[in-house]
């Protein structure tokens, strides 16, 4: 079955990441009365992103659940601090809803079949980027990062078949990484993209894109430092699952 989505499906996703906190109290048919979809569109949908069907979806859904601290000891304290960690826990909750599993072995075996893992990030994600070329290197991975947009240009156009990049992107339309995409493209570089655009350009280009929730709003307005927490996520998991994977084959 292809993991992309149609226009109903991708309808139905959206709103299921709008509304994730009310999911798990619904049944697939108030659910279908909801989104305005069918019950056959909903499992479709969550058997492409990587669930047995809907009653696993919310299983899972209550089990991240289970994980997050109870805020009520802020009743009593200033709600805009409430708000701010309320909005913090979103974005880990959401993001954890949203991993593929299937998309995040795939990840895992690509970056394990490459000869060199390049990282190429701009701006705030740079600070993802290094750390994670810091542990990949710790796992003995070979792996580089780029920031120069020169250098990124020119790098992704030398690389061979047996490199794989990952792009490391809060919107997925940073110019000089979706030109580096293009240029990997040409050359049938597997790519891969943490990123919380879903449908942005460097996603549509990529062979693997891991999508974390990006919530509304910054308390920097004037400038853009957007959270990094979603990308943060996604990159510590893809990190622990491929030094997980790794011991597990060494084992054998």
């Amino acid at each position: 079955m292809s993991t992309k989505l149609s226009d109903s499906e991708q309808y139905l996703w959206n709103y299921i990441e709008r509304n994730i906190i009310e999911i798990p109290n619904y049944s697939i048919a108030e659910l279908s009365v909801e989104a305005a979809v069918s019950t056959a569109t909903i499992v479709r949908t969550l058997k492409k992103k990587g669930y047995s069907g809907y009653a696993d979806f919310k299983y899972k859904l209550k089990e991240r659940r289970k994980l997050h601290e109870d805020f009520s000891q802020f009743d009593q304290e200033d709600e805009g601090i409430r708000f701010v960690i309320t909005k913090n826990e979103q974005e880990v909750m959401r993001t954890l809803s949203m991993i593929n599993i299937q998309k995040l072995e795939e990840a895992i075996r690509i970056i394990t079949a490459s000869r060199r893992l390049i990282l190429f990030a701009r701006g705030f994600s740079e600070m993802v980027a290094q750390e994670m070329m810091t542990k990949f290197q710790l796992t003995e991975k070979y792996c580089e990062f780029f920031t120069d947009p020169e250098i990124i240009k020119i790098m992704s156009k030398k690389l061979s078949p047996e490199d794989a990049v990952l792009f490391i992107s809060l919107n997925g339309e940073t110019p000089v990484l979706v030109n580096a995409a293009q240029n990997c493209q040409q050359h049938n570089i597997a790519t891969l993209l943490l990123t919380t655009a879903g449908e942005s350009t460097l996603a549509a280009l990529s062979d693997v894109a891991l999508v974390g929730f990006k919530s509304d709003g910054s308390f920097f307005p004037d400038y853009e430092v957007r959270s990094r927490l979603p990308l943060t996520i996604l990159s510590r998991i893809l990190l622990d699952s491929y030094a997980l994977r790794k011991k597990e084959t060494q084992k054998k």
